[in-house]
């Protein structure tokens, strides 16, 4: 039975808190709030931080005999404690993952029902030491610091099962190839007395070419349980199956995976009757694939891949009301950029992502929701929700990396601000990076241990954006050149100075102003109000001052535009180099960010409407199988200095291109030189073939280099512009 809909709601304080569970409570001049939903999106609530009170009264027939009935809210940010009938049943930690309890003696006596549940999701007052895992959603410079995401987000269900019930269900790939795969298996049971389980399970094709001819494998167990939980553990082997692989790769089918429990040698066989006479049964989609990450470099089923990614906040900041296509839609764009991976971004979202990314052969690099600072207390918790990740999304084939932690660091950043703080703040963020810190170091090394214990079939790392250190390991890397750091251009020499940084960057970029930008009142150009949109939308006006600054510019829409195409400049500068370094060290990136949450000025290249920015675009053209490239030209030459740029070819195609053909052609005032090069460009990998030589000419002017590759039916262009200043 679903439960969600519309739920009775009023503040909490101390005399409805008392009352809140008595079902003679009248509730009928209480507000009201829609389930799933967020408290603050209801104008009687948009400024609530403080615990709300919800009430359902529904009618539901007694159980029958030997069936247990059960309470899940299946989504609560952040706490909660739950009453059934005037019965307290427990409380609930932890927003991303569902809550269960047992509800068969209250709807055993009655027929009409009372949930009563207390939300509290209470804000930070201390960010550098955060009590609550919700991750960006209350602590992020890309959201509204002033946004509350507390609520039930997600629905309420009321379900039956028999006298045992597979509370957990945990499946994982372990083993993949194209002549077996290996299927590990951990169940929770919730068994009402002792006795007898049969465990029935069920793996069969569920998606891709040949689906029908796929056999289905099933699998038997009998153990015996005692009352109250059970763990269960086995192994199921296929033989000959079908592979899952990104995109890039190859196809993508998935399996059904289906776990039945009976008592007493219920669920023995295949035959109707025991489907029937099963206690309670699990599904979960799986995709059969392997996984390993060495020096940075990911491989599945065997096959090595460069990684061209971006990283994807929620797709609403009211993510509970985003709509399922609205979440298959962020998929379908990274896609169409040419993305191998999303970087789930400081939380954990919800069901329909995993899904489409499965479907569409999408990778994921998911993080825990730990964002910044934390306090000591958290850490079991911590743990225990790494755990629960596991056991929600670790069956999806397209989760690749788990991650425990983003930056580390236990500072007080605002939206806006930047790295506004003068040394001390910088002198604090050097020492995060370097010291010892109870974070970095004890929390998250017990965060990393849960998920590697929970599953060891994927990479672990334990923390994002940590410069390298003693003891370390190795981590990815955030490069802000060209926004919190110098230059654009710095970004080569200082991965040639430091080629660890290179190995996996995982954040760059710089903000541009969006296409839909009606929340920043362009009509009031140049006074726009710069203080609520650096608090509430994330524009940070001292990073554009440096390096696209609103006073250089005539108009709104003159300096919207240079923002986008400073972004743009950048992403794609980024990304070439990192192309170019394929391999040797760089293993992949993710760019900052893909699409906002909502009205922002920000890294993303999608605006919060899904309307793309001119990043969006260089994205997908730094992105492509194929590239050619040239070193950056400098901004501008004197007449008769050098002119020097190494051309590559990077290939991501699986195969290589023989007979390819490279032109080159420098055009300036007065100058028209042409090269040509060809041969052969290996399957996945980045060639150097040639350079191109000249000296600025004597004239000034507009100073242009293009590049085209021809290979059968591949074409690449490039394109890149200088300007030969007056001596």
């Amino acid at each position: 039975m679903e439960l969600s809909g519309v739920w009775a709601a009023a503040p909490a304080d101390e005399a409805l808190r008392r009352s809140l569970p008595d079902p003679d409570l009248d509730d009928r001049s209480w507000s009201t709030l829609p389930v799933p939903g967020h408290w603050r999106s209801s104008p009687e609530f948009s400024r609530q931080d403080e615990p709300v009170l919800y009430r359902r009264r529904f009618e539901a027939p007694r159980p029958p005999a030997g069936r247990r009935s059960w309470l899940t809210l299946e989504g609560v940010f952040y706490q909660s404690g739950v009453w059934v009938d005037g019965s307290y049943l427990g409380d609930t930690e932890g927003y991303f993952f569902p809550h269960t309890f047992e509800v068969t003696r209250p709807l055993d006596e009655r027929t009409e029902h009372l949930v009563a549940v207390e939300v509290a999701c209470p804000r930070p007052r201390d960010l550098t030491a955060k009590r609550a895992l919700t991750g960006v959603f209350q602590h992020w410079d890309s959201l509204d610091p002033d946004w509350n995401p507390g609520g039930l987000w997600r629905p309420v269900r009321l379900s039956e099962t028999g006298p045992v019930r597979i509370a957990r269900l945990r499946v994982l790939c372990s083993e993949a190839s194209p002549e077996r795969a290996v299927l590990d298996v951990r169940a929770v049971l919730d068994a009402a007395g002792p006795g007898q389980v049969g465990l029935r399970t069920t793996v069969g094709p569920l998606t891709g070419p040949d689906s029908q001819q796929d056999p289905q494998t099933e699998h038997l167990l009998e153990h015996p349980v005692a009352a109250g939980e059970n763990r269960v553990g086995w192994r199921v082997v296929l033989e000959h199956p079908r592979l899952w692989w990104p995109h890039a790769l190859g196809d993508q089918p998935l399996y059904l995976v289906t776990v039945e429990a009976g008592l007493d040698g219920g669920a023995r066989s295949s035959d109707e009757s025991a489907h029937e006479a099963a206690s309670d049964r699990r599904s979960v989609e799986v995709g059969l694939r392997q996984l390993r990450f060495r020096r940075w470099t990911l491989t599945v089923n065997g096959e090595r891949l460069f990684l061209k990614g971006s990283n994807q906040g929620p797709t609403r900041m009211q993510l509970g009301e985003a709509t399922a296509e609205e979440i298959g839609r962020d998929v379908s764009l990274a896609r169409s950029a040419g993305l191998d991976l999303l970087r789930v971004h400081g939380h954990v979202s919800r069901p329909e992502l995993y899904a489409a990314a499965d479907r569409a052969g999408l990778l994921l690099w998911q993080d825990l929701p730990l964002q910044w600072g934390y306090a000591r207390v958290v850490r079991r918790e911590a743990a225990r929700q790494a755990r629960e990740a596991v056991d929600l999304l670790g069956h999806h084939p397209s989760i690749a990396v788990w991650c425990g932690h983003n930056e580390p660091f236990a500072l007080a950043l605002e939206p806006g601000a930047g790295l506004q703080g003068g040394a001390r703040l910088i002198a604090r963020f050097v020492a995060a990076q370097e010291l010892p810190t109870y974070n970095r170091t004890i929390l998250d090394a017990s965060v990393k241990r849960a998920l590697e214990r929970a599953d060891p079939t994927r990479p672990v790392i334990a923390h994002s954006g940590v410069l390298p250190h003693p003891g370390s390991g190795g981590t990815d890397s955030h490069l802000y050149f060209g926004w919190y750091l110098g230059r654009t251009a710095d970004l080569g020499p200082a991965l040639a100075a430091f080629p660890r940084l290179a190995r996996f960057p995982t954040e760059f970029g710089a903000q541009a102003v969006p296409e839909s930008d009606d929340f920043m009142e362009p009509e009031r150009w140049p006074h726009l109000d710069w203080a609520r949109l650096g608090r509430t939308h994330g524009l940070q006006r001292d990073r554009f001052d440096r390096h696209v600054a609103p006073a250089g510019h005539d108009s709104y829409r003159a300096w919207k535009v240079a923002t986008q195409a400073y972004q743009a400049d950048l992403i794609r500068h980024h990304v070439e180099t990192l192309r170019r370094l394929k391999y040797r060290p760089t293993g992949g990136f993710c760019q900052f960010c893909l699409g906002d949450g909502h009205p922002a000025v920000s890294w993303s290249v999608l605006d919060h409407l899904r309307v793309p920015k001119a990043g969006y675009h260089a994205l997908a053209a730094a992105c492509a199988p194929v590239i050619v490239v040239a070193d950056r030209l400098a901004p501008a030459y004197t007449p008769g200095q050098p002119v020097v740029a190494q051309v590559h070819v990077v290939s991501d195609l699986r195969h290589p291109l023989s007979g390819a053909t490279v032109t080159a052609r420098l055009s300036g005032p007065g100058l028209e030189r042409h090269w040509k090069w060809s041969g052969p460009i290996p399957a996945d990998e980045c060639v150097r073939v040639g350079a191109v030589r000249a000296e600025a000419p004597a004239c000034p002017g507009p100073l242009t280099l293009e590049l085209e590759l021809e290979a059968g039916e591949v074409r690449a262009s490039n394109r890149y512009s200088s300007a030969v200043a007056s001596e």
